[in-house]
């Protein structure tokens, strides 16, 4: 790495991750690819070595001043590690400060872990596709085209990929913050930071045929199965439907989509459709059109960019920015505690199709997608699709897999084909 060390603030979405993380949460997610043949981590520390020049907004540890956090450039390349069967572990500040991000290995198997301060699930993906063209390049001498999201190691990063494009879309107009508290799923807690993992390996065009059936977004249908599966936790858990909670899921919007952005860093917003289970039980297909109408609704230009106006007109406040950090810590962690994860029972992200050069495609399995848990909430979900597969990854921290058993029936019931993959195989329990 260079001796002048390349330093970037924070952008508007990362802020939050560093003041409320803690010794028992910190804000992973991790991307991964699993390879037709055995890895070799000799190659990959080299590949990794010439790919990690490419992100400089990425290659970043964690530092402070007197006022902020921020990112500044690592020294020495980050070693491979094994990987290990319990993903998305925490990442302690010690590691954070010394380097952001992991890459990991297993016997066929690719992975990439971020701290959400420096990246989001597109920019991860990016990263992980153009770290294993790099791989299959030393490995297999192969050469794949830039494209489909495979970068040029040697060329010269863009000034637009490091930067804040939240700061650049900010309208005039702030959408409201309130929302009602959500309902929270519990459970026994798991000991020792055990991260538990069912996927769902789903024929993808059995789950495009459901949505298409019903005229909703895959993403829509899927939301709709969560909301259904945890009202049915809640009734049984809370007999009496007065005393009930919403049902709502928290759903990443890549905004990328609708405002022209190429920054690595991250450019997400979220949204919050979800049904008021006071009012009475919903049949599934009720549900769906439910969820259909109201993401059709949030999910505009406008909407969001009133949201990112509300964010940024907070950062910008004369008064906060002249707080010392531990100041401004103290009040995002009660912001946090206040609003944070109570306002959904569950985040479930689709980073979509993955698309590849045909010249690389020979030589990948599949991609998979995991979101850590939360500091509170003690599920989550990631989905991604590749080779006509769709892989649902759900990830617990409690003993209990009600929610998974009900999520994946429910699926099937619509007529998705699914194969359960449970990695408490690999754990040995």
């Amino acid at each position: 790495m260079s001796d002048k060390r390349f330093r970037l603030p924070l952008d508007n979405a990362a802020k939050i991750y560093p003041a409320v993380r803690n010794r028992k949460w910190s804000n992973v997610f991790r991307l991964s690819v699993t390879l037709k043949d055995a890895v070799d981590p000799i190659i990959l520390q080299s590949a990794l070595a010439v790919t990690i020049k490419r992100f400089p907004s990425m290659a970043m540890k964690l530092d402070k001043n007197f006022f902020w956090y921020y990112l500044e450039e690592i020294s020495v390349v980050p070693k491979v590690r094994p990987d290990t069967p319990s993903p998305c572990s925490i990442m302690p500040l010690s590691e954070i400060k010394t380097c952001a991000f992991r890459v990991l290995y297993g016997k066929n198997r690719i992975a990439a872990e971020f701290f959400h301060s420096i990246t989001d699930g597109n920019g991860g993906l990016i990263f992980l596709k153009t770290l294993t063209a790099e791989y299959l390049l030393q490995k297999e001498n192969v050469e794949i085209p830039f494209i489909d999201g495979v970068l040029d190691r040697a060329g010269k990063p863009d000034k637009n990929e490091s930067e804040d494009s939240f700061l650049k879309y900010h309208g005039k107009v702030a959408g409201s913050r309130q929302e009602e508290t959500a309902y929270r799923i519990q459970g026994t807690k798991e000991p020792d930071g055990l991260r538990n993992i069912i996927t769902g390996a789903a024929d993808l065009n059995s789950a495009l045929a459901a949505s298409k059936t019903r005229s909703v977004s895959l993403t829509t249908l899927l939301v709709s199965v969560m909301i259904y599966s945890i009202m049915e936790i809640q009734n049984k858990n809370v007999p009496d439907k007065s005393k009930q909670k919403p049902i709502k899921v928290l759903v990443p919007v890549n905004l990328r989509k609708y405002f022209k952005s190429s920054s690595f860093r991250n450019f997400v917003l979220y949204v919050t459709p979800g049904i008021n289970a006071s009012m009475g039980d919903y049949a599934l297909e009720e549900i769906i059109q439910i969820i259909h109408h109201q993401m059709k609704i949030q999910v505009t230009e406008k909407q969001m960019k009133a949201r990112v106006t509300a964010n940024v007109k907070t950062e910008q406040n004369r008064f906060l920015r002249i707080l010392p950090l531990f100041m401004k810590n103290l009040g995002m962690k009660a912001a946090y505690s206040m609003i944070g994860e109570k306002k959904s029972c569950i985040t479930m992200s689709n980073l979509g199709r993955v698309t590849l050069p045909e010249e690389m495609d020979r030589f990948i399995e599949r991609f998979d997608f995991t979101l850590g848990v939360q500091s509170r909430s003690h599920n989550n979900c990631g989905i991604i699709s590749y080779g006509g597969r769709l892989y649902i990854n759900m990830i617990r921290n409690i003993k209990e897999s009600e929610l998974e058993s009900l999520f994946f029936e429910n699926l099937k019931s619509l007529g998705v084909d699914v194969d359960i993959e449970d990695n408490r195989e690999e754990l040995g329990v």
